[in-house]
């Protein structure tokens, strides 16, 4: 048996190790994960020393972003939802849309807040709106939820300035613009198919779990809650900031005082910090709450995100050990020694590390270092749609390896099983529907 196979061997024995001890077990995500990570550097062979620097990176790299953004946007949700704010897009959203179609509203949303906003922060800033909505329309909450994860996670894929893409610009030297277009082509047909269209469907079978230590009920006088304006001004506060970050990236010299102050108040956890302190006038005391409500607020809203923090760390520790043992490398080579369309092979082969380490950004970076060599063999192939075919690519399957998995399960209080049946299988809708339109473009331009 080759080297290559044995690894893949390897995280099979660690994955199957990892849905026994949460789904058979019933033993706590975080402990599992922990578990299976220990388990394949003993089955890889790592000494105990590399093995545990490997856990622990795992787990830092990721709460170090991820730990900040949530809490603040678990803070800046709460405030939403106290003092009403959340209720007055709920209705606004109703008014405009109709109960039928609020899900399309949702969908809109996000992708409003996730062209420059990383999934995380765009999740963590609507989510509460999901569960205000169903709550109010009486539907299922997984109905508008995939279509919020849908949005989010096609422009996380596809679309700089988000990682993978901006990575994968970088290395296949492609245009950032076209990019951008390119991207928005194939995006938006991408999620209204894997977003409400699916979402209408699957909510059936799996409608989800209201969840009021999300959304929280509204704890002013309605007639002091915040308008839709303020409301709408104060959540896309990040997103302007952002959006003024990339602007001025683009246009100012690297060392002038607005490229400078952009780039300070455009960092993702900058822009977070500053919407909550306006969030805390805003949605706080112009509404009535007084300041020790406020603070007790804040303090309530970080008691349900603590395990889904710890859960996720750990979720980090177990595609830092999948990195550490060379399983990218080898699913990379495997697939390189096919010979086959470039567009093709860039999407094989970021989904194929994707499975098995659970990370979007793993496998563009490996799916764009293992094509970008091969290009002078390709002289005709646009390098934008590499970029979009390796972006699709790294969506493709996302299961109990991935952060973002354990993400949706805790908030939307899922089972393993139905957390598949959801969040996977529309990660992999929107990665091979994305594939045959960026197929088609190639013909095209």
């Amino acid at each position: 048996m080759t080297h290559d196979a044995h690894l893949l061997l390897n995280v099979a024995a660690a994955v199957a190790f990892l849905v026994v001890l949460v789904s058979g077990l019933r033993l706590h995500a975080f402990l599992a994960l922990l578990l299976a990570s220990l388990f394949l550097g003993l089955l890889s062979g790592m000494p105990a020393g590399p093995m545990l620097t490997a856990l622990q990176k795992g787990v830092g790299d990721v709460l170090g972003f991820v730990a900040l953004v949530l809490a603040l946007g678990a803070m800046l949700g709460r405030l939403l939802t106290a003092s009403g704010g959340a209720d007055r897009i709920a209705h606004t959203l109703l008014d405009r849309f109709g109960p039928a179609r609020v899900h399309w509203a949702i969908l809109c949303a996000a992708f409003l807040v996730g062209i420059p906003l990383f999934f995380e922060i765009g999740f963590v800033l609507l989510v509460p709106l999901v569960f205000v909505v169903a709550a109010r329309v009486g539907v299922a909450p997984m109905k508008m939820g995939l279509a919020l994860l849908a949005g989010l996670s096609v422009l996380h894929g596809l679309l700089p300035p988000h990682p993978g893409p901006t990575i994968a610009v970088q290395a296949f030297g492609a245009d950032m613009g076209k990019t951008m277009l390119y991207g928005l082509i194939v995006a938006l047909p991408t999620a209204v198919l894997a977003g409400p269209l699916f979402g209408s469907l699957i909510s059936r079978v799996v409608p989800g779990r209201l969840v009021s230590e999300v959304a929280g009920p509204a704890l002013v006088d309605p007639a002091r809650a915040p308008g839709f304006a303020l409301t709408l001004t104060t959540i896309l506060l990040p997103v302007l900031l952002m959006l003024f970050r990339s602007a001025a990236d683009a246009n100012c010299l690297a060392d002038s005082p607005l490229r400078m102050s952009a780039d300070w108040v455009g960092n993702p956890i900058v822009a977070l910090l500053l919407a909550l302190l306006l969030a805390l006038y805003t949605l706080g005391a112009r509404s009535g709450l007084d300041r020790a409500r406020m603070l007790g607020l804040l303090d309530e809203s970080l008691r349900p995100i603590a395990a889904i923090v710890l859960i996720i760390g750990a979720g980090g520790g177990f595609k830092q050990m999948l990195i550490a043992t060379g399983v990218g490398e080898a699913i990379g080579h495997i697939a390189a020694q096919h010979s086959t369309s470039p567009l093709v092979l860039a999407w094989l082969v970021a989904g194929a590390v994707r499975i098995v380490t659970g990370s979007a950004t793993v496998a563009v970076i490996t799916g764009s270092g293992l094509i970008a060599p091969l290009l002078p063999l390709y002289p005709g192939v646009s390098r934008e749609l590499l970029v979009l075919a390796t972006g699709a690519g790294s969506l493709m399957l996302s299961h109990v390896n991935d952060a973002g998995f354990w993400l949706v399960k805790e908030y939307f209080k899922l089972s393993i099983s139905e957390t598949l049946k959801t969040w996977t299988l529309m990660e992999t809708l929107i990665s091979v529907l994305a594939l045959p339109m960026i197929l088609g473009l190639s013909i095209l331009i």
